[in-house]
């Protein structure tokens, strides 16, 4: 296991709240992290992002990932898979992440995200290059979201 920690933030246009419910709520997740999920916010919950939800059992998103803890509008955290691409990280859980969310003014948040977890063999730098990449295309959709309203899936935002 690596000590590697990937860290980001992000400033978005909304509450804290509004924050809050676009990770923890279906509502939300669909406005800007994927067209379906499987959510249960409680300790050991499902936390399944479904970024193909017509493709096959396993193949859909972020199947078996779940919820390991939370702190209501402060901090929230859950386990999280690898693409298909990479199977032996996505036998095991590739990493951990977890947000917190800090009020930056008025109708303004900052979610600071940290991913964990990662491991030290090749596929693992992999993964990790991978989701470099991934998780700063989901905050920048986070805030994106916030300001231009939820993305539509059939063409889905990227920045340019």
């Amino acid at each position: 296991m690596s000590n590697r920690v990937m860290t980001k933030s992000v400033l978005v246009d909304a509450t804290v709240d509004e924050v809050w419910r676009a990770w923890t709520s279906l509502e939300g997740v669909k406005r800007f992290f994927a067209p379906d999920a499987k959510l249960e916010i409680r300790p050991h919950g499902k936390y399944e992002v479904l970024f193909d939800p017509k493709e096959p059992e396993g193949l859909k998103g972020s199947e078996g990932c779940t919820v390991l803890s939370y702190v209501p509008m402060k901090m929230f955290s859950f386990t999280w898979g690898a693409p298909p691409q990479f199977p032996k990280a996505r036998r095991e859980i590739a990493q951990w992440v977890v947000l917190f969310f800090d009020e930056a003014g008025p109708k303004r948040t900052r979610v600071s995200f940290q991913g964990l977890g990662w491991k030290d063999d090749n596929e693992g730098k992999q993964v990790y290059e991978y989701f470099d990449r991934a998780w700063d295309l989901v905050l920048a959709r986070l805030a994106h979201s916030f300001t231009h309203g939820p993305l539509d899936w059939e063409h889905p935002w990227r920045p340019d």
